[in-house]
């Protein structure tokens, strides 16, 4: 018999933590790598934001808060949700937790009874179906493909339901392809939950404010106050506020989800630092011109990174509306052969041939639910993207 718990074989761990381990595995040993595979900003946290956790040590807010989170934290997440979206909650609907991860988990450990469905559209973000499956859920897998932008359509969601459906997951703008849903693709979704009371929506918000071309961000209960009821609204200070190590995240509920999740954070973190929530607080209410002048070089990165994966034989990249991420088609590069002979047979062999012939890291689409494609995150400098670009179309030019 085997010492390790039996759900442990029903996960797997993260494919893009593990590409970034292989890639520092790699430019340790002295290859020089460079790495598309991280989903985290590489500008720095805002130094009012920094400073504001400064100051909360030197007070001696260093001691443990509310297991939701600190109430100014808590105010501060409710006045985002008003000003931003248009959503009313009080500070008992709101929970903290360390990183959007924990909150997930916590919802639908909080939630899910053996067999109980989540529909969760692909390409999706890798952990929604593990957390789901260490729930003793059922992962409903809906394929989003390329023509359709990658967004899940109101047809598509309505055959996905059953009596066993307990939640639908969203991710808008997406990872890993960066697709974001308007307000009429929106309110298309809402209107199809809106005929089964039974099924609850949570919405995966964090890249809410990583938006390009005059796109218009919104979120479900927003669009359809009749979901209000059976909303979790996810968000978080990790991506627009270049916040990932400082693990925040957080959601918006009814009160008795709330304290379900709260009562599973009481027996695993407690609650996150009591600094990372002094400084989420000023990133809240603080000034947001940072997010303009990042967005605007996220912009000029991804025009650059489409264009040239557009140029590299056998790609075909689209445009994404948000987030920082592009996952572009390697289908035409799928059958042919590698200068070594090796026959690239699936996105994972053409990854691997990245890394191996050019020391390029990007993460299979297999690990997104969604085949022959992989995924860029171009949250890195131009000058590397630039580089990582040519050796990419160098690649491809490369394969017979």
């Amino acid at each position: 018999m085997s010492f390790i718990a039996d759900r442990l074989s029903r996960i797997k761990p993260s494919p893009t933590i593990a590409v970034a381990t292989k890639a520092n595995e790699l430019k340790a040993a002295g290859m020089d790598v460079i790495g598309l595979g991280a989903g985290e900003p590489d500008f720095d946290t805002p130094e009012h934001i920094k400073d504001a956790a400064k100051a909360a040590m030197d007070a001696g807010k260093t001691k443990y808060t509310a297991v939701a989170g600190t109430l100014e934290l808590r105010e501060a997440i409710c006045a985002k949700l008003k000003r931003d979206n248009e959503l009313d909650y009080t500070p008992e609907q709101i929970t903290v937790g360390c990183g959007g991860k924990q909150t997930i988990y916590n919802a639908l450990m909080a939630t899910l009874n053996p067999g109980e469905e989540v529909i969760i559209p692909a390409p999706y973000w890798v952990s929604y179906p593990d957390i789901t499956l260490l729930a003793e859920g059922t992962p409903v897998i809906v394929d989003c493909p390329e023509e359709g932008g990658f967004k899940l359509t109101p047809e598509a969601l309505e055959a996905a339901i059953t009596p066993q459906t307990k939640w639908l997951i969203m991710n808008s703008p997406s990872n890993p392809t960066g697709a974001a849903y308007t307000r009429d693709e929106m309110k298309a979704l809402t209107d199809v939950l809106m005929k089964h009371d039974h099924v609850w929506v949570m919405p995966d918000d964090m890249y809410e404010l990583i938006v390009y071309d005059d796109f218009e961000f919104t979120t479900p209960a927003q669009v359809e106050p009749g979901l209000m009821e059976r909303t979790l609204t996810l968000n978080g200070v990790s991506k627009a506020y270049c916040m990932t190590g400082w693990r925040v995240g957080y959601a918006a509920g009814p009160v008795e989800l709330i304290k379900a999740m709260n009562k599973i954070q009481s027996q695993s973190t407690t609650h996150t630092s009591s600094i990372s929530q002094a400084a989420s607080v000023a990133a809240l209410n603080g000034p947001h011109d940072f997010v303009a002048s990042n967005n605007a070089v996220f912009k000029e990165r991804r025009d650059l990174v489409v264009s040239m994966l557009n140029q590299a034989p056998g790609l075909s990249c689209p445009m994404p509306e948000g987030a920082f991420y592009v996952y572009p088609s390697c289908a035409g590069a799928i059958g042919k052969k590698t200068p070594d002979g090796k026959v690239i047979g699936s996105d994972e062999d053409f990854v691997t041939y990245l890394l191996e012939s050019e020391g390029v890291a990007a993460v299979h689409g297999e690990a997104f639910g969604l085949s022959p494609h992989f995924r860029v995150s171009y949250a890195t400098s131009t000058e590397l993207l630039e580089d990582a670009c040519q050796r990419i179309q160098r690649a491809c030019a490369a394969l017979g």
